[in-house]
């Protein structure tokens, strides 16, 4: 059973687990943590078994809040009723034909004193209006600072009359399957809702996107949990309830808080997350691959194809290569390798360990931008990025550029083009070479890329490019609707 899109929950991240309760600066856990710990060792038995959560879901309920979001629709959405008082299947009620407003309710927890908040990113996206309700009946107008689609983060700020009680981060590595979990949050707008279960597995992939990689619990969420926190016995935040699975029970998924850590401070920094690539197709290791590759196992990640003048055919990286390591870790299967490198800042030189022929070796890869992540900048060995048309850029090589006849030093290798973007409703392809840019000629990617953003937004951008096979064409990419 896979999990329907409708039913997807927003999450909201702590900031630090060095935030205190109090909402004082500095300190390593603090004195919130020691107390929720204080609070977990006295709610259960010797035999561990777990007696109450009520002191646990009395001292918490203050770090989450409720969530609801005006949002104008364009046209009429339809969700199935889940109770006969006419709740609504997933956050919003239906949209109107007419504009008029449609209102969603989700949740988020607080991970600052001076008013942080993490929930979903369909919780917000879109949203005209957003405010958030504590259980003091407290209501705060909040921004969205950052959104991060392909995790499903938002930041929120909000300015709150006085320091806020924040909840703690754990560790979603440490928690085993069969722990305890409390999840704390407003299913169906019903605020301040306590559940309790275990985790039930671990490292779930659901298909909601690329960085799959969920906890599955048994404790009872709903639409409207979305973005609220699900906490350990120490009153630890461990994951992000995020999905769960259609008409189903007691299966629910949420983002290990681990995975959600890193994204923060860029969240807060730029408003949205920028990502490692490497530039290459991987498949799983089978074993017939792996008999026929000479290889011990089937840990790692098969090349399928290499990105052409990406960071990894620069790097010498060839289908065939079973990238085993990066930077030291291992990568025990296909699935891994995108978390490990998103995680590298573009322009960072990582050691990939690879196996080819049967022996291993290392190369230096300077990893690029992913392509459709929106950077403001490029800086030093990073892939400067048409952001707004969807494309990654990089040097020509000179063995393409030999092959194209194209000057040396002349033009900007198109290395990637994020799928439904302008530039790829347009025809551009990775591989071919922007020789002009609305008909004045580039020199490299960094002032191609500086001619994309300088370029009007509203009106159609004129490139030509060189591609594989001798032509020479034009290709106007209209500006996003």
């Amino acid at each position: 059973m896979s999990p329907v899109p409708g039913r997807r929950l927003a999450v909201v991240l702590p900031l630090a687990a060095t935030l205190a309760f109090t909402g004082a600066a500095g300190g390593a856990i603090g004195a919130a943590a020691v107390a929720a710990r204080a609070w977990a060792a006295q709610a259960v038995t010797p035999q561990g078994a777990p007696v109450s959560v009520a002191d646990l879901a009395e001292r918490l309920e203050p770090t989450v809040v409720n969530v609801q979001v005006t949002k104008r629709q364009r046209g009429v959405v339809a969700f199935e009723p889940e109770a006969p008082g006419g709740f609504p299947f997933g956050p919003f009620a239906p949209g109107r034909p007419d504009g008029r407003p449609a209102r969603g309710v989700g949740s988020g927890f607080v991970i600052s004193p001076d008013g942080y908040i993490l929930t979903n990113n369909h919780v917000v996206e879109g949203a005209e209006e957003v405010k958030v309700t504590f259980a003091t009946g407290d209501e705060y107008q909040a921004r969205v600072i950052g959104r991060d689609p392909k995790t499903d983060v938002a930041l929120l700020k909000i300015e709150p009359k006085a320091p806020l009680q924040a909840a703690p981060l754990g560790d979603s590595d440490a928690i085993r399957v069969g722990d305890p979990v409390v999840a704390i949050g407003n299913p169906f707008g019903l605020e301040g809702t306590v559940t309790t279960g275990i985790i039930s597995a671990k490292g779930r992939r659901i298909g909601a996107g690329p960085y799959d990689d969920f906890l599955q619990t048994d404790a009872a969420i709903n639409p409207g949990n979305s973005g609220g926190p699900l906490f350990n016995l120490e009153g630890e935040v461990v994951g992000i309830n995020t999905a769960i699975v259609a008409r189903g029970q007691g299966v629910g998924f949420a983002i290990p808080i681990n995975l959600a850590k890193a994204l923060i401070p860029q969240l807060k920094a730029e408003g949205r997350v920028t990502r490692g690539w490497l530039g290459v197709t991987i498949q799983p290791v089978t074993p017939a691959l792996a008999k026929s590759l000479k290889l011990e196992g089937t840990k790692g990640a098969l090349v399928a194809d290499v990105a052409r003048g990406g960071p990894a055919a620069r790097a010498g990286l060839e289908p065939g290569d079973v990238i085993v390591g990066l930077d030291g870790t291992p990568v025990e299967d296909a699935s891994r390798l995108p978390h490990l490198v998103a995680a590298v800042k573009p322009g960072t030189t990582a050691k990939v360990e690879v196996v080819r022929d049967g022996a291993r070796r290392t190369l230096d890869v300077t990893v690029g931008a992913m392509p459709g992540e929106e950077t403001a900048e490029a800086g030093a060995g990073d892939q400067p990025e048409g952001g707004r048309v969807g494309l990654a850029l990089a040097p020509v090589p000179a063995p393409l550029a030999r092959r194209l006849d194209v000057e040396a030093g002349r033009g900007a290798l198109v290395a990637g083009v994020a799928p439904g973007s302008p530039a790829e409703k347009a025809g551009l392809r990775p591989g071919d070479v922007i020789l002009d840019v609305n008909r004045r000629p580039v020199s490299g990617p960094d002032e191609a890329a500086e001619a994309i953003r300088k370029a009007p937004a509203t009106e159609p951008l004129l490139v030509r490019v060189a591609r594989e096979g001798g032509a020479t064409l034009f290709a106007a990419i209209e500006p996003r609707a």
